[in-house]
């Protein structure tokens, strides 16, 4: 069954990796914009485990927290993810690997304006109220300025 992973690069070759992708008919995503060593893809374990082991691109995929295979990444997170990334491409701020830290604050969805749907964290950064979007284990981005009456708050307990 096709998942998520998220797939580390070095020295910013995400390009050829692409090229790599598109000719194995891969779905994928690549925020080069704002984060060039990283790309997403849609596939099988299998299929990403030989994306890496035979790709002359030096790279390595994100493991569960046992280290023992790739980390899918839920459909949802990775919807999220793509939107706050293309929808805000202006005053995203790379936050860099997803920290516990990041996870501090409510966790709310965005009532309005170009974030609207998307759900996340909300952190204080640089005096400023910020929607925080993170794949855990991967990779956290924050927003611009939100408002706060462009934000509610949703009750983690009824989503468990």
């Amino acid at each position: 069954m096709a998942s998520w992973y998220a797939i580390k690069v070095y020295y910013n070759r995400v390009q050829p990796l692409i090229a790599e992708c598109k000719e194995a008919r891969m779905e994928f995503f690549a925020p080069t914009d704002i984060i060039k060593s990283l790309l997403f893809v849609r596939c099988t374990e299998t299929e990403v485990l030989r994306l890496v082991a035979e790709s002359d691109v030096k790279m390595w995929v994100y493991r569960n927290t046992e280290g023992t295979k790739p980390a899918t990444i839920p459909d949802h997170e990775m919807e999220v993810f793509r939107f706050v990334v293309t929808a805000g491409r202006e005053g995203l701020e790379l936050l860099g690997d997803d920290k516990p830290e990041y996870h501090i604050g409510d966790r709310v969805v965005v009532t309005g304006g170009p974030f609207k749907g998307a759900e996340g964290h909300i952190k204080r950064i640089k005096r400023d109220r910020r929607l925080v979007v993170t794949i855990p284990g991967i990779v956290a981005v924050a927003t611009t300025y939100i408002h706060p009456s462009l934000l509610r708050k949703v009750d983690e307990r009824l989503e468990n």
